[in-house]
């Protein structure tokens, strides 16, 4: 039962996606650990794998649109990258199995792992809730203090993204229309290119430390996908402005969650 629910909300990770372009990536390791029954740690795995595969759809549709700036996916994405590599195959498998210990209460590393992912969903939710415009700039040029910022910017969701496993679009996407003075719709395709280069670098950084089940991983993914071209599809249909807030706030209820679930 808990993997049906786990694949039907892999189709919802997708959806978010394709509607919204972005914030699904946040789900997948909620989904992974409650539903499957997959520890933190390897479930930030898996999420890379879902994530990447799931993101690079994405971004080949708005290639094909001409949708995706890839000197700036480069000049974010190459720090980014370098970054992602290092916290999962150095980083993250040098994090004690537990931290310490209150009483009969233990900080292991996969509850620390979903402290920290807790905590990201939460501020994601916030920026998702508050239904803030993003204004497209009106000026396309870019001076060497953005650039300093976005090659920044680009290696903090590179920690983010080795950490827990997630895309970090919801940071991606503000960054690259602020200092990098892309439109909007530019903007989230190549944070979706951005997001699956960050997600494959970190799944091959893992390579080697976790177990993989390879068939569950491609099933998960394919519901995944499935559920992008379901939301690209309605995307054209549908005000994305009314769907973020109700999803932030579903966002924000699955944190708390965590939170009160991981403590108590």
């Amino acid at each position: 039962m808990g993997a049906i629910l786990g694949y039907i909300l892999a189709v919802l990770i997708g959806l978010s996606l394709g509607l919204i372009g972005g914030g699904g990536s946040i789900l997948t390791v909620p989904v992974l650990v409650y539903c499957t029954g997959i520890a933190a740690v390897p479930a930030t795995s898996y999420s890379l794998f879902v994530v990447g595969v799931t993101s690079a759809v994405g971004a080949a549709n708005y290639a094909r649109k001409e949708l995706v700036h890839l000197r700036t996916a480069l000049l974010f994405g190459l720090p980014s990258i370098v970054v992602v590599y290092f916290m999962r195959h150095t980083f993250v498998p040098m994090m004690p199995e537990r931290f310490f210990s209150i009483g009969s209460w233990n900080l292991t590393k996969d509850i620390f792992v979903l402290f920290l992912f807790a905590i990201l969903m939460i501020l994601a939710s916030v920026s998702m809730i508050r239904k803030k415009t993003i204004h497209e700039p009106e000026h396309s040029q870019v001076h060497s203090t953005q650039t300093i910022k976005i090659v920044m910017q680009g290696s903090g969701v590179g920690v983010i993204t080795g950490l827990v496993g997630a895309g970090g679009g919801f940071l991606i996407v503000p960054a690259l229309v602020f200092l990098a003075r892309l439109p909007m719709k530019v903007a989230i395709g190549t944070s979706l290119l951005i997001i699956a280069s960050n997600a494959f670098i970190g799944f091959i950084g893992d390579y080697g430390h976790q177990m993989i089940d390879w068939k569950f991983l491609f099933v998960f993914s394919s519901f995944a996908i499935a559920g992008m071209f379901a939301g690209t599809y309605l995307s054209r249909k549908i005000d994305n402005h009314l769907l973020r807030p109700l999803f932030g706030w579903f966002v924000l209820a699955m944190g708390i969650f965590i939170l009160v679930r991981e403590l108590f």
